[in-house]
């Protein structure tokens, strides 16, 4: 077994207050010397603790604490899956990035884990290809999860301008969900909260790779008790439904008639993202006339504040997961800064929320 290469007491440049903890469950040898190569060029992430199998993580995290979890899923024993639930137990703030060989063919798993608690997830490349792209984009999301697991959340003020709800007496036409690191569990949690009697449909664009988008149809299914599917070009959007973003476009909402209907568009956004959450609420403010309501959920970025702002201008509502409860309060916080935000909850009174301006009898009941 190898050892962990770094103490936590050792001294590192900035000082060891400022050192973000890393622990890496891997029962690939090499896997664990690449990632710890990468995690140790940093000056400002540690290696406190490795581990082979979900059982040795669980001890381990007993005797340091760790902000960020690396975590693979297919280990011996309970596996990453069996450990998730007591490692998210002991980790407190910390946050566990998935890092598996699952999650190009294993997206079942890996959403899972995902709608567990999971904050984010990344491919294992295969031997040869940790380059220098791989170790950027993993440092990233280490820090962005480490600064929140960091962080103390405080409660989040109303927000400085009041914003309109659906103009008029009319009702929402429907609801948009924007989410992207941490935002599937945020998103399973609002939608099993959301009233049984909750008709509007729902669209999704959640940050994920194409191969990944079936399963996470699937998965919202079963958390909302609603039948939900991965858009395509054309489709009528039918009360009660869910339509998913897919993961090689941006689900836009056009005119169909008098009704609406789904769009795939593919043109550059600013964030860069694909899909995008901004194509979907800006569609969604033109086609709806305003008459919808969106929900800004965890992620990195500011993917949404575009889409957002034009949806509040259009006179429909916007609601935002708060920092208390979000893996990573960027998306969110981007819209409550602007004062675009209806509210800044939690997911399941989000939901309650939302509920109520799409029916008064909700209203009355909220």
């Amino acid at each position: 077994m190898d050892r962990q290469a770094r103490h936590v007491g050792t001294p590192r440049p900035g000082g060891a207050a400022h050192l973000k903890r890393v622990m890496i469950v891997d029962d690939s040898l090499v896997a664990r010397t690449v990632l710890s190569r990468i995690v140790e060029a940093e000056a400002d992430l540690e290696i406190v603790a490795k581990a082979t199998t979900g059982e040795m993580a669980i001890a381990r995290l007993s005797e340091a604490p760790v902000d960020v979890v690396l975590l693979d899923l297919e280990m011996p024993g309970m596996g990453g899956i069996g450990a998730l639930p007591r490692i998210l137990e002991l980790i407190g703030g910390g946050q566990v990035l998935v890092v598996s060989s699952l999650t190009e063919e294993g997206a079942e798993h890996t959403l899972r884990a995902l709608s567990m608690g999971a904050a984010d997830t990344m491919l294992k490349p295969r031997a040869g290809e940790f380059d220098e792209g791989y170790a950027r984009l993993l440092v990233g999301k280490i820090r962005a999860l480490a600064a929140r697991a960091g962080a103390t959340a405080s409660p989040v003020a109303a927000p400085p301008v009041p914003v309109q709800r659906a103009r008029g007496t009319d009702r929402p036409r429907a609801l948009a969900i924007g989410a992207s690191t941490g935002g599937i569990h945020a998103m399973c949690l609002m939608l099993r909260a959301l009233p049984r009697s909750f008709r509007l449909p729902i669209l999704v664009a959640q940050h994920l790779p194409e191969s990944f988008m079936a399963t996470l149809a699937r998965q919202l299914a079963n958390a909302s008790g609603r039948p939900a599917l991965v858009a395509s070009a054309g489709m009528p959007i039918a009360p009660g439904h869910i339509y998913v973003a897919p993961g090689d476009g941006h689900l836009v909402v056009r005119r169909g008639g008098a009704d609406l209907v789904t769009g795939i568009a593919h043109h550059a956004v600013p964030s860069g993202c694909t899909p995008s959450v901004d194509p979907l609420l800006e569609s969604l403010a033109d086609a709806a006339g305003g008459r919808a309501i969106g929900v800004i959920l965890s992620g990195m970025g500011r993917d949404g504040f575009i889409g957002a702002e034009q949806l509040v201008q259009a006179g429909g509502s916007v609601f935002a997961q708060d920092a208390a409860t979000a893996a990573v309060w960027g998306m969110p916080r981007a819209v409550a800064d602007a004062g675009l935000a209806a509210a800044v909850l939690p997911p399941d009174q989000i939901a309650l929320r939302v509920a109520a301006l799409a029916s008064p009898m909700e209203a009355q009941r909220a």
